[in-house]
């Protein structure tokens, strides 16, 4: 399946910003995110198709990822 993966922030670097990737059917937030080597701690925001979801949700064909590091401020 063909999903759309957004990178933001600290989490572009070394990466990129938006590349459409091949993953197979039932592919876990948390198996792109493990494949990335992005740290678990290290997310913030986490939206498929523009809703928020959690590690364990499911990918299907045509989806959007988009991943967001912790933000901090004051």
């Amino acid at each position: 399946m063909n999903v759309t993966v957004k990178l933001f922030a600290s989490f572009q670097k070394g990466r990129f910003t938006i590349e459409q990737r091949a993953y197979p059917a039932a592919t876990t937030v948390r198996e792109v995110v493990t494949g990335l080597a992005i740290p678990e701690q290290e997310l913030g925001i986490m939206m498929v198709n523009s809703r928020h979801v959690k590690l364990d949700q499911e990918l299907a064909d045509g989806d959007t990822l988009a991943l967001f590091p912790l933000l901090g401020g004051g």
